[in-house]
């Protein structure tokens, strides 16, 4: 039983945060504690009190209530109670009795909690260390940042992420064609910047229309938390600036143009990456800009990074392709004229790119126009090479990889083609004629009726409906149900994004009774319902490229099945007429018609004409126009196809190098293991799902208040991809998700798991003998623009000290330590560890020296490592300046003096012990 007296000093086991307590009283079985940091009492049975002594040793740093620090150099007891005596700061010699004692002190260095009694079990010790290990391999990943997304491994787009996102001040454009994903390129950006900590405040611009798309894409794919600012939003906020007041901001165009007073706050709020949704919208002249395009160019000039979505640059004509370059690089792009006279000095470029890339002849004149455009590069050799084999594939890569570098605005425009971009399905489609008037109930009889023998005849697949209104999605669902007792799954504008999840889930649920999905517009607002062939469009936009997004729900790179369109439609109806011209007017149905969208804009008043109109000789002659136009058009954007470019936009090598590391960390399959643990210790029930699915819930037992994102009802994660693409309403849990990361914080912000004791087996140990196993960790401060994750991140260093101070680390490795489990008398092992505390100590200094040298041949290899990166970028830098002028010397100047400030800061590298382990040999 343990001895209180009065005035000793004792603390919790259980709730450490309380400070230092004072024994008041201690009679009978009963011992009274006053936490005087608190203020709180507590009053403990005597024999089994969760409660013990404070009792500092020789060497010790300890203070006073009046904060006078000495450093103990000897102990006097009396009477039960300790006096310290020793040096304070100035010199001078101090007493500091037991009573005196900062009631603030806490315990929370691993050797500290050791000699306390603060220990936890052997499970907590393990997952620190290998929450710093998995945290090591993240920040040296070459794929950290493209992880987390909830989308499919697309070559171009994790590219273009790949190589945007690293930039210092990415400045770019992306100009890929219809439905190959600017959206989740720039969202990849977005994620890889900030998980980094390479942006943190971003603000994204774009129509009206499309800002909901925005938010649930970037929520649902990428976990990013954007915030819808308007002007009741504005008018509700208390701060003066309602900008200042969110970190990741969403705006329409519109809202600036209404309020114009409100782009004066904007433009104070201080972004550091801006994000712009079809910024072809920007009118601009030289004469005359528009003010939507002021506005735009004003906050393009006050942040660092600036990213534009638009359509290909080709459809819009040159002098609008150059008044969004200059947004992302006025000094370069200053003049139409100049940009024009310039652009025709690249076509010798793309010429010989073209002639390359179509495997034809190099004839000598090409070969010397060659030898002078690669003058500052060994191309001699390549040439001999092709000289000797002109079909030769790999020196045709080669010299194709040095002509790309000379583009002139490769480094800021990324374009991709369906030409390029291979891996999309074939389409049939399906017209069905109807008979009845479009003026009455007979219209939509003759509809639901053909909806009925559809679905019958289609059996047991499933098939996504597409109409215009919510209205009609809510009728069809009712006649479905109460007529034919069909059960369908609804979703439209009027649910919520959480029960439209669910209503996707359960459609994409092979379970599931639901053979239909019906959808308002909303539904082609970027969901992916790829794992569905059949698409029935029950009515026709009027508008080509709302048409072409209801496709791409089901066209999509990866879809493995020929996509089945099915349409009807009464004849001689409105819906008649978009048919024919959809079909053989612009072949839209079949096939992704890249002049659709000049076609329609060129046409719309005539087509607006002939959608009422009866006389079908001239609905024929807009039907044979507008095939001509489409070809005509179609023809200028092939021949004006940049092919240079879009290999720029997509070096097949390096993004297949990527999509095998993301899949190589899958395939590897640690993370799911690792949370297991982490949920474990943390007491959060884990309930199997399916196969790579559980459902998570709090359980009793929870360890804290509130486990990161986890909510009473529970919650469905997946670590399977495909099931997430699939089935969005769970979460995908990847080393990057907000709740893997979060959860990562706990364990090691806070002091849990870096004190432990255990009782193992291991055949190299003979029994009876004790050792510590320490975690020292290597830290590295820096800006974060250096990413020195990347060549030293915290690093733990493991050390396997024995009793006679022998270094084990090298022959016992941690995970063959394995835990007997047996239970461990806390109250026996505190007393062995507080006779033998300055034994301890000693193993831990013996420990530390073996840390220090491992921390300075990693500080050596990581500042080698380092300079080399930086040296080679920098070599390339300057090659590319004397032949691309989008090189600036701002930007090499910029990465000199990063390699000479990340130089100093591996340098300055500090170790610290992290987390101990007192090991029994059993």
């Amino acid at each position: 039983m343990n001895n209180f007296i009065p005035g000793q000093r004792w603390i919790s086991n259980t709730e450490s945060e309380l400070g230092l307590g004072m024994i008041l009283d201690a009679e009978l079985n009963r011992v009274t504690v006053l936490f005087l940091a608190t203020g709180d009492k507590r009053v403990y049975a005597r024999d089994n009190a969760p409660l013990t002594r404070v009792q500092f040793a020789e060497g010790d740093v300890i203070e006073s209530t009046d904060y006078c620090k000495i450093t103990v150099q000897q102990i006097q007891q009396q009477n039960g109670l300790l006096s310290y005596f020793g040096l304070d700061e100035d010199g001078q010699f101090q007493q500091i009795d037991e009573m005196e004692l900062n009631h603030h002190i806490q315990f929370n260095k691993p050797q500290d909690r050791l000699f306390t009694g603060q220990f936890d079990p052997s499970a907590w010790f393990s997952l620190r260390f290998e929450t710093w290990r998995r945290q090591q391999q993240h920040q040296q990943s070459a794929v950290k940042g493209l992880q987390g997304a909830r989308a499919a491994l697309i070559p171009h787009q994790l590219y273009i992420a790949h190589q945007a996102a690293n930039r210092i001040a990415p400045r770019i454009m992306l100009a890929d064609e219809v439905g190959l994903g600017k959206t989740i390129e720039a969202g990849l950006i977005l994620q890889h910047r900030l998980i980094n900590s390479l942006s943190q405040r971003v603000l994204i611009l774009v129509p009206e229309a499309l800002m909901y798309q925005w938010l649930v894409e970037m929520l649902r794919r990428f976990n990013l938390r954007f915030s819808l600012l308007d002007e009741t939003r504005c008018m509700a906020c208390l701060e003066d600036n309602p900008f200042s007041t969110e970190q990741l901001v969403l705006c329409s165009q519109q809202f600036f143009a209404d309020f114009p007073e409100r782009q004066t706050q904007a433009l104070d709020a201080g972004w550091d990456m801006v994000v712009v949704d079809e910024a072809h919208h920007l009118e601009w002249s030289e004469q005359a800009p528009s003010a939507d395009y002021l506005f735009v160019e004003q906050l393009a000039n006050s942040v660092e990074g600036l990213i534009l979505l638009t359509a290909t640059p080709e459809q819009l004509g040159k002098e609008s392709h150059f008044a969004r370059l200059r947004l992302l690089d006025p000094d370069r792009f200053y003049s139409f004229q100049q940009f024009v006279k310039e652009e025709s000095q690249f076509a010798p470029v793309a010429e010989l790119a073209n002639q390359l890339i179509s495997d034809q002849p190099l004839n000598t004149e090409q070969q010397i126009r060659l030898k002078s455009l690669l003058q500052h590069d060994n191309v001699d050799k390549l040439l001999q090479q092709l000289s000797s084999d002109q079909h030769n594939a790999g020196v045709r890569e080669e010299l194709i990889k040095l002509l790309l570098d000379h583009h002139g605005t490769g480094r800021i425009l990324f374009r991709n083609s369906r030409h390029t971009v291979k891996g999309f399905p074939d389409r049939q489609r399906y017209g069905y004629p109807l008979q009845g008037n479009a003026e009455t109930e007979l219209a939509s009889s003759a509809y639901f009726l053909w909806l009925i023998d559809k679905l019958k005849a289609l059996g047991d697949e499933k098939a996504l409906l597409i109409c215009r209104r919510a209205e009609t999605v809510i009728q069809l669902e009712q006649l479905l149900r109460q007529q034919v007792g069909h059960t369908a799954a609804v979703f439209h504008e009027g649910m919520s994004i959480v029960e439209r999840d669910r209503a996707a889930a359960f459609f994409a649920d092979d379970e599931s009774r639901a053979q239909v999905l019906l959808c308002s517009e909303i539904g082609s607002e970027g969901r992916n319902f790829q794992f569905v062939r059949h698409l029935i469009l029950f009515d026709l936009p009027d508008n080509p490229d709302l048409l072409q997004q209801r496709i791409g729900r089901l066209d999509r790179i990866g879809q493995k099945q020929v996509i089945q369109i099915h349409i009807p439609y009464l004849i001689n109806s409105p819906q008649h007429v978009l048919f024919r011209w959809y079909d053989e007017g612009l072949d839209a149905l079949r096939h992704n018609c890249s002049a659709a969208g000049q076609v329609a804009k060129q046409l719309h008043a005539e087509l607006t004409k002939v959608l009422v109109c009866q006389n079908q000789a001239e609905i024929d002659a807009f039907i044979v126009a507008t095939q001509m136009m489409a070809q005509e058009i179609e023809a200028e954007l092939q021949n004006g196809r940049d092919q240079l470019l879009e290999l720029n936009s997509c070096r097949p090598t390096e993004a297949a190098g990527l999509i095998k590391q993301l899949n190589d960390i899958e395939v590897e399959g640690s993370l799911w293991p690792y949370m297991e643990a982490l949920f474990d210790c943390y007491g959060v029930d884990v309930e199997y799902h399916s196969k790579n699915c559980h459902i998570l819930w709090p359980s009793e037992n929870l360890r804290i208040g509130h486990f990161p994102m986890l909510q009473d009802d529970g919650l469905t994660v997946t670590v399977d991809r495909d099931v997430a693409l699939a089935r969005e309403d769970m979460q995908f849990l990847t080393q990057e998700h907000p709740m893997v990361l979060a959860a990562m914080d706990l364990v090691l912000s806070s002091e849990t798991g870096n004190a432990s004791v255990s009782i193992i087996k291991q055949a190299k140990l003979k029994a009876g003998q004790f050792l510590l196993e320490l975690v020292f960790v290597v830290e590295c401060s820096a800006p974060a623009e250096l990413q020195i994750g990347r060549f030293l991140p915290h690093t733990p260093l493991r050390v396997l000290i024995d009793q006679n101070k022998k270094d084990l680390t090298v022959a016992v490795s941690h995970d063959s330590m394995q835990d007997t489990l047996d239970s461990i008398d806390k109250e026996q092992v505190s007393q062995f560890l507080s006779s033998q505390r300055q034994h301890i100590q000693d193993m831990i200094k013996a420990g530390e020296q073996n840390a220090q040298a491992q921390m300075n041949a990693l500080i050596a290899e990581s500042s080698n490592g380092m300079i080399a990166a930086f040296t080679a970028e920098i070599k390339r830098m300057v090659r590319l300046k004397k032949i691309n002028p989008g090189i600036k010397d701002q930007e090499i100047q910029q990465l000199k003096e990063m390699t000479m400030l990340a130089h100093e800061c591996i340098q300055a590298a500090q170790l610290r012990l992290d987390a101990l382990r007192f090991v029994i040999t059993s």
